[in-house]
């Protein structure tokens, strides 16, 4: 079985991997984390669908769509918790836009 992956699919995961941060790019830090979730959905399931529509195969697979999304909000997940988040990278993309200081407490 030879398992090869269309260029499109790879640019959708490269995606998948950076949207934490631009999900902190546009949030504050006060944000609610349920809105932060929310959004990774959204942009998922808008990178999922691209992705799908970007393959060149001969028709456009809603099923696949699906698959893809989900797939891209398990890793962007996956990428905030195990990457950017302890590396201190969402924190600082939190800040770069004027996100606000961290909320600690006391």
């Amino acid at each position: 079985m030879n398992a090869s992956l269309d260029k499109a699919y790879w640019i959708g995961l490269a995606i998948s991997v950076v949207l934490p941060v631009l999900v902190g790019l546009v949030t504050k830090h006060v944000t609610h984390p349920g809105v932060k979730a929310t959004l990774l959905l959204a942009l998922s399931t808008l990178t999922g669908f691209l992705t799908e529509l970007a393959n060149p195969g001969p028709d456009y697979d809603l099923g696949t769509a699906v698959v893809l999304s989900l797939v891209s909000f398990a890793t962007g997940v996956l990428m905030h918790f195990g990457l950017w988040k302890p590396a201190g990278v969402s924190d600082k993309a939190q800040t770069a836009l004027g996100g606000g200081a961290s909320v600690r407490s006391i």
